[in-house]
């Protein structure tokens, strides 16, 4: 009887370090990233309910989401009192976009402990995905158990920039930046209020900071030039709109709007190389771009250049009389054949009577015909 006795406690001692061990060994295994085998390690424990949530995160960490949902869900199943794996579970449910079943865990969390800020920061992410408008007060609940909370006070801080209450948005922005002056997700928001706001000194102040903590990015770079164009500062606005070409050396507009800032310095074969190359990338209606383009040629006294510009203006949009009378115009500068040009004003003035600039070329009319009349004398 004693015997059969030991041989028994033995085998339950053998079974329990086997499992132990298929334990320890599965641990092991995830540790050093060797997660497939760490999930078949685990699979051989005879108390699966103590490693659904183990096989879970292994099956997370190779990719394999659908699997890890599947043991999560055994995991809160078997383990209903686990508030960890609830919460490790409701945050892969909101990843893989079932919001619903998210926000009923988050919500059973929050009931299990209120004064979890995470929880209900992450009851406001689902929320905010579901469209549901108390999703802020979700937010604000997570910053008012933490006011470090730097997630939360983005959100927040965003939802009022959207919303263009500016003064709320610096508030929780600076509240941010008191416990990590470096975030530079609450630091593009700060460049973004004074941006809307129109205050272009604070806005590139705070733009800049990011450049200097190494973020760099197409959307930076163009505010920048923006705000630099908006105080007369074309060289500046030059140097970071071609930055924004770095990101996107097919940018038309950019180009386009290079063109117009070396137009500003009156560096006119600048301005023509960038505008040049912004129509040849545009296939949308060019009316504006060949009007500029013609009378930056034009200040170039390039005048046949100006006129075939002009007329593709015209081809764009027909209906722009102001610059068909800018051909004739660049035609008398252009022309030896004062009479010609004179005849081409008078037929301007028949055909477009009624429009505004006809009353201008009349005027011009009347000036370059005394002006030719003297010459004749």
């Amino acid at each position: 009887m004693i015997k059969k006795l030991l041989v028994l406690i033995l085998i339950v001692q053998f079974n329990a370090e086997a499992q132990s061990s298929a334990l320890q060994l599965g641990d092991s295994l995830y540790a050093n990233g060797n997660y497939s085998k760490a999930i078949k390690a685990y699979e051989e424990h005879s108390s699966q309910n103590e490693v659904y949530g183990k096989i879970a995160k292994a099956y997370l960490a190779i990719g394999n989401n659908g699997k890890a949902l599947e043991n999560y869900q055994k995991s809160v199943e078997t383990n209903p009192e686990d508030a960890l794996i609830k919460f490790e579970y409701a945050k892969l449910l909101s990843r893989s976009k079932q919001y619903k079943e998210a926000s009923n865990l988050f919500e059973a969390l929050i009931y299990i402990d209120y004064k979890n800020p995470n929880y209900h920061y992450q009851k406001g992410v689902v929320l905010e995905k579901l469209k549901d408008s108390t999703f802020l007060n979700r937010y604000l609940s997570a910053y008012q158990l933490d006011q470090t909370h730097q997630k939360a006070i983005f959100k927040i801080a965003k939802h009022y920039l959207i919303k263009r209450k500016h003064q709320a948005s610096h508030k929780y922005i600076d509240k941010g930046l008191e416990s990590y002056p470096e975030n530079v997700e609450l630091i593009s928001l700060k460049a973004q209020n004074y941006y809307h706001q129109d205050y272009q000194n604070e806005a590139k102040l705070w733009f800049k900071k990011l450049l200097e903590l190494g973020e760099e990015s197409e959307f930076i770079h163009e505010k920048l030039s923006i705000l630099y164009a908006k105080n007369s500062d074309y060289q500046d606005a030059i140097f970071h709109r071609k930055k924004v070409l770095n990101y996107n050396p097919y940018d038309a507009t950019s180009m386009y709007v290079i063109g117009t800032y070396y137009d500003r310095l009156k560096d006119f074969k600048k301005a023509e190389e960038f505008i040049t190359k912004s129509l040849k990338l545009q296939d949308v209606s060019l009316n504006k771009e060949y009007a500029q383009l013609g009378r930056i040629l034009n200040r170039q006294e390039k005048y046949k250049e100006a006129i075939k510009a002009f007329q593709k203006a015209v081809r764009e949009d027909p209906s722009d009389t102001f610059t068909r009378f800018s051909i004739i115009f660049t035609k008398e500068q252009f022309y030896a054949d004062k009479e010609a040009v004179i005849k081409l004003y008078e037929d301007f003035i028949t055909k477009y009577k009624d429009d505004k600039i006809s009353k201008f070329a009349e005027m011009h009319l009347k000036e370059l015909k005394e002006k030719n009349f003297l010459k004749k004398d």
